[in-house]
């Protein structure tokens, strides 16, 4: 499950990789809602449930740092 923070690595994507104002979740590639809806459908295969477990909590608290440092749950712009 730890092995899921590789998810991160879309962030190298975005111009600049690091900004503190900005929501990852629907910005990054692999935090977009279509990816997270197939990171749910994991935790339902035997085979893919650890993974999508780990994926969800991430996503989940990347979610919850969103609404705490910005006062939103997800962004729907999308620069990179």
């Amino acid at each position: 499950m730890m092995l899921t923070m590789l998810v991160d690595l879309d962030h190298l994507l975005a111009i600049p990789v690091y900004d503190a104002s900005r929501c990852s979740i629907g910005f990054h590639p692999l935090h977009q809602f279509v990816p997270i809806g197939l990171y749910l459908l994991a935790c339902f295969h035997r085979k893919t449930r650890y993974i999508g477990i780990g994926l969800v909590i991430h996503m989940v608290l990347d979610s919850i740092d969103c609404q705490i440092t910005n006062g939103i749950w997800f962004t729907l712009e999308v620069y990179a």
